[in-house]
């Protein structure tokens, strides 16, 4: 059972500005398309094949109807009143169908894996599948989990040709990781890495966000925990939210930290 990082999903009310806010950081982003059954839209920033997912919502009665989903993106959505900021982030596997048996004998909720699309612009299809896990009443969810109907190699062939991955103007820029605020580093990154077969990475202080550091190593991009040593961000997300996702970083280029729509792109 194998995992990349796959996407960070970014709720905003308006898709387009927000890669209008990246594409003035110097970052390639592109329209994506319609879910045309789930309610949303969204913009793309692609980094290699781990991207940004700039969504918005166009029909919220149908996002309420896919958010009685356990466990879901929009199930997510719906527990954070559809405010702003980051929400999930996907993980990649190429056997989602082993990875929910996996889940199931570690005692968690299933839901999937259940056929998705959405249409380009161009109106050409665009077809996956997602599998949710969790346990009720836990405090901080899971990713999800997708399964693209092409293998990667095509569709890294094919999102090149279409110039959605694209050379990003800010110079080589890569996903770094994806930044959770939690209450007991050592009890999630045990939990998180058993439950999804990672390797602890580094564990250090990072002076500037107040904070001790745990990495669950991912190819395309970390899993990086970050329980508060006294104020500072983490604590305010904590405080302010409880634990949850709050940024996505990138390496290959010195920038300082931007906030778009709640969401924190912090260049490390």
């Amino acid at each position: 059972m194998t995992l990349q990082f796959d996407h960070f999903v970014h709720l905003t009310p308006d898709p387009t500005k927000a890669a209008e806010a990246f594409q003035k950081l110097g970052l390639h982003a592109v329209q994506g398309g319609r879910h045309e059954n789930l309610g949303t839209y969204n913009t793309l920033s692609y980094f290699d094949l781990s991207y940004v997912e700039l969504i918005g919502i166009f029909d919220e009665a149908l996002v309420k109807e896919a958010g009685s989903v356990k466990y879901s993106l929009r199930d997510t959505f719906i527990e954070n009143n559809l405010q702003s900021g980051p929400q999930r982030i996907a993980l990649r596997s190429d056997n989602l169908q082993e990875l929910a048996e996996h889940f199931k004998a570690q005692g968690l909720e299933v839901n999937g894996p259940t056929d998705f699309s959405r249409t380009r612009p161009d109106g050409t299809l665009v077809t996956w599948k997602l599998l949710f896990a969790g346990k009720q009443d836990e405090s901080l969810h899971l990713p999800f989990f997708i399964e693209w109907d092409e293998k990667d190699n095509e569709r890294l062939e094919d999102l090149t040709a279409r110039g959605v991955i694209a050379p990003h103007t800010l110079g080589d820029v890569q996903v770094d990781g994806a930044a959770f605020a939690v209450r007991n580093i050592e009890e999630t990154a045990a939990l998180w890495s058993t439950l999804l077969q990672l390797e602890k990475g580094a564990s250090y202080i990072d002076e500037e966000w107040n904070s001790k550091v745990q990495r669950l190593s991912l190819q395309g991009g970390d899993i990086v925990l970050y329980e508060p040593l006294g104020k500072g961000v983490v604590a305010d997300v904590l405080e302010a939210g409880g634990e949850r996702l709050f940024a996505l970083q990138f390496k290959g280029a010195t920038q300082k930290v931007e906030e778009i729509t709640n969401a924190l792109y912090r260049f490390v």
